[in-house]
Parts: structure tokens; sequence; C-alpha cells
């Protein structure tokens, strides 16, 4: 029996090596009104639609219409024991849903604060504004929200001052943590 030949493979042709050209003009070249009026670039026109719907969810919603009725409140864990302001439907302690809602008091404890001679547009302003974190009488401790103090002097603000809820006229709320207008020290008059 005769031997099948075995196929020679073929050298490939060595490559030559290429040099890129560069482009002409590597930056681009602006478009003309004429070039867009021609439509010798595509576009398109049309007008958008944009209705957009926000949902703040069941515990946030809740303490934003709590807040139009003039009243704070918060979520408990049963489990854990604490009581959550700003609410939220869920223990980040426990990771479990939580169990009850909880109205609380107008009133609370200055945490921390500031004072701020800015305004929330970088501009200068001659009298302070005072943010503070207000834990809420009711809800545990460390727990609290972020608003203005009011009716006080920067020298006479500490930590630990007790202070109260002044709120806006029920027929102007609208359902925002800005129905509260400010929180004062504690027993002061509005």
């Amino acid at each position: 029996m005769a031997a099948k030949p075995v196929p020679v493979k073929k050298k490939a042709p060595e490559a030559k090596e290429q040099v890129a050209t560069p482009p002409v003009n590597p930056r681009g070249v602006a478009l003309k009104e004429n070039d867009i009026q021609q439509r010798k670039v595509l576009s398109t026109a049309w007008r958008a639609r944009a209705e957009y719907g926000w949902d703040a969810g069941i515990a946030i919603s809740r303490y934003l219409a709590e807040l139009k009725n003039g009243r704070l409140v918060a979520r408990k864990c049963n489990v854990c024991r604490r009581v959550m302001v700003p609410p939220r439907m869920f223990c980040e302690w426990c990771f479990r849903p939580t169990d009850e809602w909880v109205v609380l008091e107008n009133t609370g404890r200055v945490n921390t604060y500031s004072i701020c001679y800015v305004a929330w547009d970088a501009t200068r302003i001659e009298t302070p504004q005072i943010p503070a974190v207000i834990e809420i009488d009711g809800a545990s401790p460390g727990m609290g929200i972020l608003h203005l103090l009011g009716e006080t002097k920067p020298d006479d603000v500490h930590i630990g001052m007790r202070v109260e809820a002044v709120w806006r006229p029920a027929a102007e709320r609208q359902g925002a943590i800005t129905d509260i207008l400010y929180f004062k020290p504690l027993g002061r008059k509005a």
C-alpha cells in the first residue's frame, strides 16, 4: 500500500509594518446651522412627556401626612425596643420589619448644632441660622431630625438644650418637614 502524501503548509507572507495615518482634523468640526438645514446631519425634534411620580414609601409617606396634621410619628421595633424617627419599615439592627406606629412628643433635646453665617445658596447672612439635630422625646436615644432652631441667640444654644416644635398654622401645612417652622427653647411663647 502506497503512503499518502502529507500536505505541505505554505508559509504565510510576512506582514508589512503599517503606519497609521493621523486623522486630518483630530478635534472634529463644529456643526453649522446650514449643515442641519440641508440635512447633512441626522436630527429629530420631539417634545418630551416628562411626567414623574415620586413615591416616598410607606413610612415617610405616613410621616409627612402626620406632619400635615401637626404630629410627629415614629416606628417601633419590638425586638430591639427602638423607636425610630424618621420612621422606617425595617429595623437596621434586627434586619426585620418594624412592628408599630408611635406618636411622639413635639419636644426634644439638641444633640448637636451649628452656627451658620452662610445661607443655602452660599451667600453670607448677618443673622445666623442654627441648624440642629433634635432628639425627639419618645424616640430612642440618638434618633432625631435635622431642623432649625429659632427664638434663641447663638450664645444661648447648648447641647442638651430642651426645645419644642413651632408649627405652621394648620391651614398652611403641606405635609413637609417645613410644616415645623423651627424648634424653640422649651417654655418660650411663639
